[in-house]
């Protein structure tokens, strides 16, 4: 029996989550306080199935690669370093954030995760996860999928889904 059409396989799981800290800029380089939210990530995987296996991807391994990429961003604060009105620099032990060229912040780089994104908003964030999770896949030899679509959620009824074409 072989494959015909496409497949789609989602992930929404309770401990895909992670609490972080982050502001935003808006139009006319103004920019809002630091605060922070409980983000819940979600994902589809769509492609053809694997000839060996007869799935997508496996669940298992989504989900490993999922609750690392969260876990990576829980109780941090999220920089983006491609803001053209931020400027965030790392000395030493110290992670220092300007907003238009006044001094803003400065917190511990442990606590830190400087994102290569121009905002911190969640489709950024989602752009920037399903970034992530290609490169994941691919190099545990996931190579066969048509479609990354990641959601991730800032506040209940609240969130930004990002569609890549792969």
């Amino acid at each position: 029996m072989s494959p015909r059409g496409d497949f789609r396989i989602s992930i929404a799981k309770e401990d895909l989550v992670f609490a972080a800290a982050h502001f935003i800029t808006f139009a006319g380089h103004r920019c809002e306080t630091l605060h922070g939210h409980n983000y819940r990530a979600s994902v589809m995987l769509q492609g053809a199935l694997e000839a060996e296996t007869w799935y997508v991807a496996d669940f298992a391994v989504v989900k490993k690669i999922m609750r690392r990429l969260t876990d990576d961003l829980d109780h941090k604060v999220l920089l983006p370093t491609q803001n053209p009105i931020v400027t965030v620099a790392r000395d030493g032990a110290r992670v220092t954030v300007a907003v238009g060229g006044d001094p803003r912040y400065v917190f511990p780089d442990r606590d830190c995760v400087l994102l290569p994104i121009p905002n911190t908003t969640v489709e950024m964030l989602a752009r920037h996860l399903t970034g992530r999770l290609h490169q994941e896949l691919t190099a545990v030899g996931v190579t066969h999928l048509q479609l990354i679509e990641m959601e991730v959620e800032e506040n209940f009824g609240q969130s930004a889904t990002y569609r890549e074409t792969l």
